[in-house]
């Protein structure tokens, strides 16, 4: 079987090469069609890669409102040129992103079956346009992948997907980032901490309650806090709360590269996601795969991870008293902690691992070649 994954925007390469690797291992001949990301993607395992979208506009470093801005005139002309080409390099067609859904629902390729992964249900965000665009989408695929239960209901209830089309296949646990050939120790002042650490790792955006977060550490004795990236958000009122907390709060504010981040979850000992809403979340799939105890909101795929597996520890989003109370437990009880971090181990070993979900999604694209 030919299987081309297209993700034109190069939105997440951790994702698409994961995926890429686990389908060839299952003896799938794969081809990943998208642009050159902005940062270090993981080795192509078995695949073939193509850069086939927006070549002018990656072809130098440009700001990112350039960049959007030049990809909109590359946009339909590479699309077609997709839309020509695929029926001869492949079976199936799985989209991963689409950068205009309204538009490029006119755009997929032809004759083959289409399959879209809609990676973020819940935060597709509202408006009229913005739901007919989804609509448009939906109605232009044989299946629609979403990695929640909750997922799955929100296509269908909100976006009127057809259920039959809907099917649910976990992300994979980011395994590959715990064997990298060029992995950094952490900076010394960092390296000489020697209490426990909570970390709170990824972009800082307002619905990740890293404020709930710092409200919550304010009243922990005996540990640290690491609040670490890149800030798409005004830190200062966080800065300003982490002065009164008693122990010590420290900002990583930037990109940490994937050479860098097994230093920052080996060496944590519980990692923080109290997030006020969310689908699922990369950062939670990075600490699986490091076996680490995961404090998280009962929310989307966090409380599905939580309820069904035990690889996640639950508390009610925005409450900081309850996310203190579980992180002080963790903290204090070494036992509960390494029975948190065996349950992480085992769901990204087995349900979470990607030949699980590559073998979901062959079966997935088998059905739609047998139609």
């Amino acid at each position: 079987m030919r299987v081309q994954l297209v993700d034109p925007p190069a939105y997440t390469p951790p994702y698409d090469f994961s995926l890429a690797a686990a389908l060839a291992r299952a003896r799938v001949q794969v081809e990943l069609s998208t642009s050159r990301p902005t940062y270090d993607a993981p080795s192509a395992d078995g695949f073939a890669v193509r850069e086939d979208f927006y070549r002018r506009t990656m072809a130098r470093d440009r700001t990112m409102p350039v960049r959007r801005a030049l990809r909109l005139g590359e946009h339909v002309p590479d699309m077609l040129r997709h839309r020509r080409a695929s029926p001869t390099r492949a079976d199936v067609v799985h989209y991963q992103w689409l950068t205009l859904e309204g538009l490029d629902a006119r755009l997929l390729a032809d004759g083959l079956p289409r399959v879209f992964t809609s990676h973020n249900v819940m935060r597709r965000g509202t408006g009229r346009l913005r739901e007919r665009a989804v609509r448009s989408l939906i109605g232009a695929v044989d299946a629609v992948v979403t990695h929640t239960d909750g997922g799955a209901r929100e296509l269908v209830e909100r976006y009127g997907a057809s259920s039959e089309a809907v099917r649910v296949i976990p992300h994979g646990a980011f395994d590959y980032l715990t064997r990298q050939a060029d992995e950094r120790p952490l900076p010394d002042e960092l390296a000489a901490v020697e209490g426990p650490v909570i970390l709170s790792f990824g972009v800082l955006r307002p619905y990740k309650g890293v404020d709930v977060l710092v409200d919550a550490f304010r009243h922990l004795h005996g540990a640290e806090l690491w609040i670490v990236g890149r800030p798409w958000m005004d830190i200062a009122p966080l800065r300003a709360a982490a002065e009164a907390a008693t122990g010590t709060v420290r900002f990583i504010d930037r990109f940490v590269a994937e050479s860098e981040l097994p230093a920052y979850f080996r060496r944590a000992d519980v990692v923080a996601l109290p997030y006020r809403s969310i689908d699922q979340s990369g950062v939670l799939y990075t600490a699986l795969a490091f076996g680490k105890a995961i404090v998280a909101s009962a929310i989307g795929g966090f409380r599905e991870i939580g309820e069904q597996h035990g690889a996640v520890r639950l508390v009610p989003p925005g409450d900081a008293e309850v996310l203190r109370q579980a992180l002080d437990h963790l903290l204090a009880d070494p036992t509960a902690r390494s029975a948190q971090e065996a349950r992480a181990a085992a769901a990204a070993a087995g349900p979470y691992s990607w030949d699980e979900a590559a073998r979901l999604t062959l079966a997935l694209y088998e059905e739609l070649l047998q139609r």
